[in-house]
């Protein structure tokens, strides 16, 4: 009777999904950030401060060398403003399968914001400890007919945080092309967030990006107009 009251506590595949997006899914946020790009022995770093609300997104570099580039999704859709070139580009196709800004997140990655239980099917593999955490691995499948970064994902979520603490992306084909892990987690209005996080690309030998939160506000007040073409210019 005891196994069988433990057994049926157990959280499914789904449920634990779910409670990761409660906890990790943003709808509205003003964040300031720092991405370090390291490409053999020589590191670029770029800082930012980006806009969410909902769907909709907009980031502004404020490094000397990107100062005034900005990146505006809504929706679907993707555009870059170069302030030297004065011209707005829009991102689709293949495009977007290449590095924001040359880090190693892709456009895709960044257009992906949607909850997790909206784009894929789940079933979870076991029980691993991570970095002394103990995690639930799941397996994620993208659901027939929705528009993903990767038709496979493999994430460790963090058994009493519910936070992803490594991921691992793969094509339909099952070739491993990236990894992702949490290096700092920090408890904000009552949420785990990775504040600190590299991505891996290993296509590539001796790559990675790190991204770095400086500074988060999960209730700003946003005008619909920050996210218009015309915030761009």
């Amino acid at each position: 009777m005891i196994f069988a009251i433990a057994a049926s506590a157990e959280l499914t595949a789904l449920e634990i999904i779910e409670k990761r997006d409660e906890n990790e899914y943003i709808r509205s946020a003003v964040v300031e950030a720092t991405m370090i790009i390291s490409r053999g022995n020589r590191k670029i770093e770029k800082t930012m401060v980006s806009y969410t609300k909902d769907k909709n997104a907009l980031a502004e570099f404020t490094n000397p060398a990107d100062r005034g580039s900005k990146f505006l999704k809504r929706d679907d859709n993707l555009w870059l403003f170069f302030p030297d070139a004065e011209e707005i580009v829009k991102i689709s196709g293949h495009m977007l399968e290449q590095g924001f800004m040359g880090s190693d997140f892709s456009f895709q990655d960044v257009m992906e914001s949607d909850k997790l239980v909206e784009l894929y099917t789940f079933s979870l593999l076991g029980k691993e400890v991570f970095e002394e955490r103990p995690c639930y691995v799941i397996e994620a499948t993208a659901l027939p007919g929705k528009k993903v970064s990767y038709y496979r994902r493999k994430v460790w979520i963090d058994k009493e945080r519910f936070v992803t603490l490594k991921g691992e992306l793969y094509t339909q084909n099952g070739r491993l092309l990236k990894e992702s892990k949490v290096e700092k987690l920090e408890e904000i209005d009552g949420r785990w967030l990775a504040v600190q996080s590299i991505m891996e690309n290993k296509l590539r030998k001796n790559t990675y990006t790190r991204f770095i939160i400086n500074n988060i506000d999960l209730a700003p007040k946003l005008d619909d107009k920050i996210f218009s073409l015309q915030s761009l210019r």
